[in-house]
């Protein structure tokens, strides 16, 4: 084995937090250059993707590497470039789904199970003595880890919408699983074969079906509120409780600045819902690129006859994604003078 590579592997061991803390760095400044050089913030993406390709063949290039330079690579070598793959993929992602989530709904489950997977990754008797071992396991973190990419990858790269990138990462997941499924579950017999494609299936029903709970990487609110004013774009005070004769005269504005990737056009909803139940659901049409983010607003004049109770105003995409949740109280208006 070469000097250098044993030198590059030792380095790796004593510190292996240090590509952990480089791909955190590199997900700040392609969050930040989303905004502000998205050239730039696209080869970081593409890089990621094409990292994760030769992840996928690896076994095919090693095998290639041999066959023409009559040499093996090294498997610690492999085994080291696997786990900064890992590590440098989700800590890339994580500072964009940090931002994204809505943390008091279900998607603080779906981050928290990014965040694990980046700690994993990085403490090594995790990642090769409790981890690797599981092939299962290590298939899930791999696949996690992918669906995380695409979603942060596609919107920057290819200007998708949240909702087609949603569609295309998870699709794409999936395919890419199957064959990893089939290398640990040989398929010897029809009935195998047919229990995997059910189990490829299943996962990505599951993962259609609990769409919600999965941040839209590259949208995120940076400014909200509830008011019954609006003038030139400006919101007035936001709101947490109003009475219910003042939002019957003179109506609510659901006001939200939304920030997403320049050139990308994307339709969201203002979905209004009290006690639950949702009563008006608006679509709006919303364009990347502002740095305060894309200003639009629904006003919702007509209420039911017995407005009071807890009100929310989810703001969707148009897959169902949570891009966040804007909360009020309408009372009575006795109630209001005695608060007053």
């Amino acid at each position: 084995m070469p000097l250098l590579v044993q030198r590059l592997i030792d380095l790796i061991k004593r510190y292996p937090g240090v590509i952990a803390l480089g791909g955190f760095i590199s997900g700040i400044g392609s969050f930040i250059l989303v905004d502000r050089q998205e050239s730039l913030a696209s080869w970081v993406a593409i890089l990621m993707l094409v990292s994760w390709l030769w992840l996928m063949l690896e076994n095919t290039f090693t095998q290639l590497f041999a066959r023409v330079f009559k040499r093996e690579i090294p498997q610690p070598l492999l085994r080291y470039a696997t786990q900064m793959i890992h590590q440098e993929s989700l800590f890339f992602v994580l500072p964009f789904f940090f931002v994204t989530t809505t943390w008091n709904s279900g998607q603080l489950v779906f981050t928290g199970l990014l965040a694990c997977a980046g700690l994993i990754s990085i403490i090594d008797p995790l990642y090769y003595k409790w981890l690797a071992p599981r092939r299962w396991l290590f298939l899930a973190l791999h696949t996690l880890t992918l669906f995380a990419a695409l979603l942060t990858a596609l919107p920057v790269i290819l200007h998708l919408t949240t909702a087609q990138s949603f569609k295309l990462a998870l699709i794409t997941a999936m395919l890419l699983s199957f064959p990893s499924l089939a290398s640990s579950f040989p398929i010897r017999t029809w009935r195998r074969g047919a229990m995997l494609v059910l189990v490829t299936l299943a996962v990505g029903g599951a993962g259609w079906m609990l769409r919600s709970w999965v941040p839209p990487a590259t949208l995120w609110m940076t400014e909200v509120a509830v008011t019954n004013q609006l003038q030139d774009r400006t919101p007035g005070a936001s709101l947490k409780q109003v009475s219910a004769s003042q939002i019957r005269s003179t109506g609510l504005y659901a006001y939200t600045a939304i920030k997403a990737p320049r050139g990308l056009n994307e339709r969201i909803y203002h979905v209004w819902q009290l006690n639950g139940k949702e009563v008006d659901r608006i679509a709006l049409d919303i364009h990347g690129g502002r740095k305060e983010g894309y200003r639009a607003w629904t006003h919702k004049q007509v209420f039911p006859g017995n407005p009071v109770g807890r009100w929310q105003v989810r703001v969707l995409t148009e897959d169902g994604q949570v891009i966040g949740v804007l909360r009020f109280r309408v009372v009575d208006d006795a109630q209001a003078s005695v608060t007053q």
